[in-house]
């Protein structure tokens, strides 16, 4: 029995390789009659093995279509019945045959097949470019090296036509760097790379010459059915080497190379310089009919023009002259080749789209980049600090003790200095603080100046939040000269020659102390982003806040119901995320954060991220929105939907939302509405009630309103008349008023921070 078994492999062993079988068989079964071939097939008794996920594959399908939603199996189920609306799930997609495998596999549709199977390039490769990229045809000669760049070609999804070019099968020695099998030696290399691109995506065109490209088929190879839009060339063979350039250059198709030594890159942009000499000029004016009948050794010289022997890597170098010694062949890495095809599709892609333009030649040599003494972090790093609030932001605010009568009567400068602490904890829109004050005691007049320094230009349309801050300002000087008997005459914008002095408050002694109820709250309130779960608003409190406003001349228009939150949250969002994808909006937004303790403690102005009560995973994703090149990425894939979660989040957890408009929509109209709010602020703190002003929209609506969109993106000024239309539903407000400020009321707990405010001294001056 041993001879026997013996004597049978001996007359198997050599059955010719059938490379003819390198295309599937695709049978559309949603068709009777290729429902009915498929089972002939079956019936055939070739087929041995039937591999069927199709309900995996409808899963991935539906669920990657809406990835923000946790799905259920009952859910995800559900789902796929309605995208099948009645279809017989067996009959649905193709089955495609691999003759050489005879492996049956049911698969999506085409389109959605590749869609699935494309999902997890987004957004490195934007649906757009995966929709330009399946278009492009592609030639690669030399399938050893070139056998991974297609396979990392046709994975990514770059190229939909291929022609592949090499006469050489598999070899065992191949095995150290080619993909494949043992079952695999003997097969045309070209045949190996066509079954497992087919392997990828049955959809393929693919091509084969497994006689190689010879000079009477190299512009057959190159422009037949259509020319080559690139071409990876990776041929061993020198003349086919300088030929294919020569006819490439006169089709004017660009050339790709690796070297799979140092990572050796070249692009040759035969597209934008068609006058360009072959191999960068290397090899001079050599034309391919001259490599004609060259000997090997003949052709040395040549080959080490093109490689460059200054560059090659050291054991390359040191091998070369033991070819046909102690070797057979120039050495090749599995890792080479591997990284070689990583650097060919990566090329590949940037110049298909148009982001790699110009020819050269570069080196990715892993022994370079990945060297002692050339990396980061030899040593560990100390680990940045934990998040820490400070211990200034921790505490309630404390007011100095109140002046006594004697020095008020006085207005000694100790007088003025508590009027100033007092008024200065005021809010203002990112904590900017724009004030300076100046006391002119032979006057007795507290000036309030404009501080530009402060400014948001791009947030901040015609400074209206900063005059609501100054609105907010100028009544809690209000309220502290009143509590300790002093009268106050306001004169707002005195002087047109200085716009920048916003106010001259006029401080005279009255000796009658009148304490307004609002005045206890002015060091408790505070802006808090906790998110503590709703709870209704009574209608008592609504009434409160309304009269609070309309006793100052404004109106409140307050949004409790769950509908109308609900749809309040998604327009506020996407204000937040409308503003954060615009470069101006963006480069003032980010300006102001103060991430540290010490950061905070050096510039108490700007936004303390302590305050803003995020999760840790929050916090990071605010870094990421730092980066604009980030953001401007997400607005040009028309992404960012997830930038309006925090805001949905936040209106979710609301009471109530309220919107607070004054008369006019001059800059005394927003002072006026900051005195207002001011004073509603305070009735809520008594109230027991969390504000947190979200006032991106209106100042959005204002800029593209009545500054015609001035400095606002293509993109921003497209979507905000949509989100306007939609807001309008909601509050009902005339254009001819200025929105003061938007804002969400909650019950909370206290903050886990307070904004910090400038040492007074900085701010007050007496003069």
């Amino acid at each position: 029995m041993t001879e026997r078994t013996l004597e049978l492999l001996a007359a198997r062993g050599r059955w010719p390789v059938d490379e003819d079988v390198w295309r599937p068989a695709l049978f559309d079964t949603g068709r009777d009659e290729q429902l009915e071939a498929l089972g002939t097939l079956l019936e055939s008794g070739e087929v041995v093995s039937v591999h069927d996920v199709i309900d995996d594959q409808l899963g991935e399908l539906v669920a990657g279509r809406d990835p923000r939603r946790r799905w259920t199996g009952d859910e995800l189920d559900l789902r796929v019945r309605r995208h099948l609306d009645g279809r017989d799930q067996r009959r649905y997609g193709s089955w495609a045959y691999y003759p050489w495998s005879r492996r049956l596999v049911h698969l999506l549709p085409r389109d959605e097949f590749r869609e699935v199977r494309a999902n997890r390039n987004r957004y490195k490769i934007t649906d757009d470019e995966r929709a330009r990229l399946v278009g492009f045809r592609i030639g690669i000669v030399g399938l050893s090296v070139g056998n991974m760049a297609a396979v990392t070609l046709a994975l990514e999804g770059i190229g939909g036509t291929f022609r592949l070019a090499d006469f050489d099968e598999l070899s065992l020695s191949n095995l150290n760097r080619l993909r494949g099998g043992v079952h695999d030696l003997g097969v045309n290399k070209a045949v190996l790379a066509a079954r497992e691109l087919f392997e990828i995506d049955p959809w393929l065109d693919v091509e084969l010459y497994r006689d190689g490209v010879r000079p009477e088929t190299v512009d057959e190879f190159l422009t037949g059915g259509g020319t080559l839009d690139l071409l990876v060339e990776e041929c061993d063979d020198l003349g086919v080497k300088v030929l294919i350039r020569e006819r490439a250059r006169d089709h004017r198709i660009p050339v790709i190379m690796d070297t799979s030594d140092r990572g050796l890159l070249d692009i040759e942009r035969f597209d934008r310089e068609p006058g360009r000499p072959i191999l960068h000029g290397l090899v001079g004016q050599l034309r391919a009919e001259e490599l004609r009948g060259m000997t090997a050794k003949e052709k040395v010289p040549i080959v080490l023009a093109i490689v460059d022997e200054q560059h090659i890597s050291t054991r390359m170098a040191a091998s070369l002259p033991e070819v046909a010694q102690t070797i057979s062949s120039w050495p090749q890495l599995a890792s080479g080749v591997a990284l070689g095809g990583a650097i060919v599709a990566d090329a590949a892609r940037r110049v298909l789209l148009g982001e790699l333009t110009q020819s050269g030649r570069y080196y990715v040599d892993p022994a370079t980049i990945v060297a002692d003494g050339h990396g980061t972090l030899h040593e560990p790093v100390t680990p940045p600090p934990p998040f820490a609030v400070t211990e200034e932001a921790r505490q309630p605010r404390q007011l100095p003790p109140e002046p006594t009568a004697e020095q008020t009567a006085k207005l000694e400068p100790d007088v003025v200095r508590w009027i100033a602490t007092v008024g200065t904890l005021a809010p203002s829109a990112h904590n900017a603080q724009p004030w300076r004050l100046v006391w002119r005691a032979a006057e007795q007049v507290l000036e309030c100046h404009h501080d530009p320094a402060r400014d948001l230009p791009n947030l901040d349309f015609e400074h209206g939040a900063t005059w609501v801050a100054f609105g907010a300002l100028i009544e809690n000087i209000c309220l502290a000269s009143q509590q300790v008997g002093l009268h106050t005459h306001v004169h707002t914008w005195p002087n047109p020659a200085d716009p920048r002095l916003v106010g001259r408050i006029q401080l005279s002694p009255d000796g009658l102390a009148r304490t307004d109820p609002l005045f206890a709250q002015v060091a408790s309130r505070v802006t808090n982003r906790r998110r503590d779960g709703r709870i209704p608003l009574t209608d008592a409190a609504a009434s409160a806040l309304r009269t609070a406003c309309e006793d100052a001349g404004a109106r409140l228009h307050l949004l409790r119901d769950d509908a109308a939150l609900d749809r309040i949250g998604a327009l506020m969002g996407a204000g937040e995320r409308v503003g954060i994808l615009d470069p101006n909006i963006h480069q003032d937004a980010s300006r102001g954060f103060r991430w540290t303790a010490d950061e905070v403690r050096a510039h108490p102005h700007g936004l303390d991220v302590a305050t803003l009560e995020l999760t840790p995973t929050e916090r990071a994703g605010l870094r990421l929105t730092q980066q604009w090149r980030v953001m401007e990425f997400i607005g040009r894939i028309g992404g960012g939907r997830g930038l309006e979660d925090l805001t949905r989040e936040l209106v979710a957890s609301a009471a109530a939302v309220g919107l607070i408009t004054f008369p006019g929509t001059t800059r005394d109209s927003y002072l006026r509405g900051g005195r207002a709010l001011q004073r509603m602020w305070l009735t809520a703190t008594a109230l027991g009630l969390a504000l947190q002003p979200i006032t991106g929209l209106p100042y959005l609506f204002a800029r593209a309103e009545r500054g015609d969109g001035h400095g606002l993106s293509t993109d921003s000024r497209a979507e905000l008349p949509r989100l306007r239309a939609q807001y309008d539903t909601l509050f009902q407000t005339s254009r001819g008023d200025a929105e003061a400020l938007l804002f969400r009321l909650a019950h909370a707990e206290p903050p886990t921070a307070r904004s910090l405010r400038q040492p007074i001294d900085t701010v007050l001056t007496f003069a």
